[in-house]
């Protein structure tokens, strides 16, 4: 039986839920232990390592993997999760050019600190962090400590509010409803107040989205990457997508 084999994780789907596609497309039987080396948040696609039997054991080794994505920043909005998923807040309109764009993405290459979004799984007293902020209990949020290894600028374009609120829409509506009682606390992941926060924070005029190809080392978020090249632009911002295109094994 194989050891591990790569996958592409979908928009809306969670690791796990992946990995039990691919646990059904390659009829692995359902007493064989299978683990995920690395998470993916729902709303990013992409590359996901998938461990199988006695390899899970080296679960911690491969987390520790360097990683390539592709991610789109969306600026001029920002929302409480760093992606599309998330309540969001509107900010006034910033349009840098590519020259400027180019001008600070070096500012990031080399060691990168950062406080970990608080909607993520990061353990914090025993518990993760995002349920900690749905509780509405305040704690110390650590920061996640890296490398970005490269940066590099991919283009500049700008989208109407009108494709974003169909584009978000889209992208809300892949995530399977929760109906697990142990995961109530998820709250279905906000769907519907994040769908309604993004009708309301959309102005009539166009946004602009960076794209930006990034290799770094284990533990970076790329909500955070993107929350934090928005701040040295001058602009609020989020991750519009995320695709993880390689896992250096």
């Amino acid at each position: 039986m194989v050891k591990k084999f790569m996958m592409n994780k979908k928009v809306g789907e969670t690791p796990l839920q992946a990995l039990e596609r691919g646990r059904k497309s390659r009829r692995i039987p359902s007493s064989v232990p299978m683990a995920y080396a690395g998470r993916l948040d729902p709303m990013a696609s992409g590359k996901l390592l998938i461990l199988v039997g006695d390899e899970c054991k080296r679960q911690k080794e491969y987390h520790a993997l360097n990683k390539e994505y592709i991610v789109e920043v969306l600026l001029g909005v920002s929302s409480d999760a760093g992606d599309v998923l998330g309540i969001t807040k509107s900010h006034p309109a910033v349009f840098p050019t590519a020259q400027e764009i180019k001008k600070i993405l070096p500012l990031f290459i080399g060691p990168y600190q950062s406080p970990y979004p608080q909607f993520s799984s990061k353990t914090v007293q025993g518990k993760p962090l995002f349920q900690w902020t749905l509780e509405e209990e305040s704690v110390e949020v650590p920061l996640q400590n890296g490398t970005i290894h490269s940066l590099a600028y991919k283009g500049l374009r700008r989208v109407s509010a009108q494709w974003l609120e169909t584009y978000v829409e889209k992208k809300i509506s892949t995530l399977t409803p929760v109906t697990e009682q142990s995961k109530a606390l998820g709250r279905n992941f906000r769907k519907e107040e994040v769908r309604a926060e993004w009708k309301k924070t959309l102005r009539p005029t166009t946004y602009p989205v960076l794209t930006i190809r990034v290799r770094t080392s284990a533990g970076i978020y790329m909500r955070t990457l993107a929350e934090d090249i928005g701040k040295k632009l001058g602009a609020g911002a989020l991750a519009l997508s995320i695709r993880r295109t390689k896992i250096f094994v």
